[in-house]
């Protein structure tokens, strides 16, 4: 699975967080509960068991989405395409344990015309957008499991 890198907007980042590859799994992949520490998402809701082919719904930053997961490689990386007015998202998340905890890069691009005229106002969005995920996610597993 690959991010479309012929997307209006892109954009890839990292972190190392301090935990277990373990601890920071489960964050990711309990998705029902993503609205329990993810400021932007107000709900969330799998469709079935945790694996490739599986829908889930959700509401982030105002907009509806629908998911499908594409890629799950425990404690390795999941994935899933997503679609919202106006728009295609692909997302990927890739765990790798390190000595001093978890180093984690995530992916995503998003085409259609919604993320087109979005570049326009704000070229960075995505940007931000995955850096301040990465660091909900830090706090969340640092704080959660320490």
């Amino acid at each position: 699975m690959k991010i479309d890198t012929n997307a209006p907007l892109k954009a890839q980042k990292e972190i190392l967080i301090s935990g277990s590859i373990e601890n920071v799994w489960a964050a990711l992949t309990m998705i029902d509960r993503w609205a329990e520490w993810q400021p932007d998402v107000s709900s969330s809701m799998l469709d079935g068991k945790l694996e490739k082919g599986t829908v889930f719904r959700w509401k982030a930053k105002g907009l509806n989405i629908t998911s499908v997961l594409q890629l799950l490689e425990p404690l390795q990386s999941i994935g899933w395409t997503g679609n919202s007015i106006g728009m295609k998202a692909v997302h990927i998340w890739s765990l790798e344990q390190r000595n001093d905890g978890t180093f984690v890069k995530t992916e995503e691009s998003l085409s259609g015309w919604f993320p087109r005229i979005l570049k326009l106002f704000d070229p960075e969005f995505l940007e931000k957008s995955l850096i301040a995920s990465l660091q909900v996610l830090k706090s969340y597993v640092e704080e959660k499991y320490s």
